[in-house]
């Protein structure tokens, strides 16, 4: 790989710190605020186990992109990577399954944020709470990345606030000092600590992996460091506090509330202080659960729209979505996004419960598809050695256990095959244009109509 190109700007300066703080604000979300939930409800304490493997395959992921990014910053990030190790179709492929898969991910993420706002406003319809976060994240993204740097490093530091006054709550409430309706009861037995056994914990994982989700983004974002180098710096911090505070905040929710009492509509941390009297709990959670909603929905749609610019830039996406105007996003490329997300936001409010959490699995599932591409690629970008190897083998395993973990339980099955639908429809896809790459060999490279 030879000197930064596209995407190495001198002018940029954001801070390791800056990095770090902005990926634990794109990941905090209802992945860990609600996902856990059903995890816990699969797994039972041991879904501690199940964020270890996730937190151990993260890192091994952000590792190699990390890598990547040092030696040779790009603009597309995993997906310029992929394009650069494999060929076209690899860029290709990977750029548009993660459009995809975030697109739709953004349609849940905004039909949550509705569902957690009509706890105070019970009487407004979803379909208006979701255009209003849609509409007030677009404006966050054409402000510029700036904007979105300092917003999330906000939400980031609201987030751990909240999770750190559970924690506090959860210790008072273990050592006696505040009172509640039925006693703490620990877990002593193997039956408490893994109640469905192997296969439960297997299943669970995919969950806990779900909490780490983000990592890509930090790729995108990692070419505006003011030094480069330091992205793998900022990594291993991000992922360190984010261990620390899931760890601590999931294991003291397990410890106060039996594992069978979690469930997937409630917070487990709402769960757990159900029974004691602190009547602004609800709200005080509600509120972090909107704040890591949004944050993560405007990461994810800064990610989807600069996923589409070098698409376009690069010949894999029609060349107006790279037009620049006089917006920071072309105009195209926003439309395009507006109408994915609309798409997905009905489909959410009109397809029964079953049905779209069926495809919003697949979609989560999808990631983990290019997590794979990323360890695949850094073998080929990178001068791996041994050890190198062994880890990136190990992140492999972890993903590829993840990812089988949905087989096992009814509800993750349907996500599992449509996602592979999913990867299917644009595998075709892709070799109908490698096709017509290979026609145009020599001539004009990008096969898109240019406005």
């Amino acid at each position: 790989m030879g000197k930064p190109s596209s995407g190495a700007n001198e002018s940029n300066n954001m801070k390791w710190w800056q990095l770090s703080l902005f990926g634990i604000g794109c990941t905090i979300g209802t992945g860990f605020f609600l996902g856990s939930s059903i995890a816990i409800k699969m797994t039972g304490p041991a879904i501690l186990i199940a964020f270890i493997l996730a937190a151990a395959g993260t890192y091994l992921v952000f590792d190699a992109l990390a890598k990547m990014t040092v030696q040779e910053p790009l603009k597309g990030g995993f997906r310029s990577y992929a394009k650069k190790a494999f060929g076209r179709w690899a860029g290709f492929s990977s750029g548009w399954v993660y459009w995809v898969s975030e697109v739709l991910i953004m349609g849940s993420q905004m039909t949550a944020l509705s569902i957690f706002s009509r706890f105070w406003f019970p009487k407004v319809p979803l379909w208006l709470f979701a255009g209003g976060y849609a509409l007030l994240g677009l404006v966050v993204v054409l402000i510029g990345v700036s904007i979105l740097n300092k917003l999330e490093n906000v939400l980031a530091v609201l987030k751990i606030a909240a999770i750190l006054m559970f924690v506090i709550i959860a210790l008072l409430a273990i050592f006696g000092v505040i009172d509640g309706d039925r006693p703490i009861q620990y877990p002593d037995s193997k039956k408490d600590l893994i109640p469905h056994g192997i296969l439960g914990l297997w299943s669970g994982v995919i969950f806990a992996f779900y909490a780490f989700g983000g990592i890509e983004i930090l790729g995108l974002m990692a070419t505006q460091l003011k030094d480069p180098k330091e992205a793998p710096k900022a990594g291993k911090v991000m992922l360190l506090t984010l261990m620390i505070i899931y760890m601590l905040s999931i294991g003291l929710a397990v410890l106060l509330v039996p594992w069978n009492k979690f469930h997937g509509q409630k917070s487990p941390f709402v769960s757990a202080l159900d029974n004691y009297d602190l009547t602004f709990i609800p709200h005080l959670f509600n509120g972090a659960l909107i704040i890591a909603g949004f944050s993560t929905m405007v990461a994810s749609l800064f990610a989807v729209t600069s996923i589409l610019v070098t698409l376009s830039e690069e010949g894999d996406a029609p060349g107006l979505f790279c037009k620049q105007g006089k917006l920071k996003v072309p105009v195209p490329t926003i439309l395009i996004t507006v109408l994915g997300i609309s798409a997905s936001i009905v489909s959410a409010l009109l397809m029964p419960g079953h049905v779209y959490e069926y495809i919003t699995t697949a979609a989560g599932l999808m990631l983990l598809y290019n997590w794979i591409f990323i360890l695949a690629s850094s073998w080929k970008l990178l001068e791996v050695t041994a050890a190198d190897k062994i880890k990136y083998s190990i992140g492999i395993l972890l993903l590829l256990i993840a990812i089988s973990g949905t087989l096992f339980h009814g509800t993750s099955r349907p996500g599992f095959f449509i996602s592979l639908a999913f990867i299917g429809i644009i595998g075709c896809i892709t070799l109908i244009m490698n096709l017509k790459w290979k026609k145009k060999k020599g001539k004009v490279l990008n096969p898109w109509p240019t406005a």
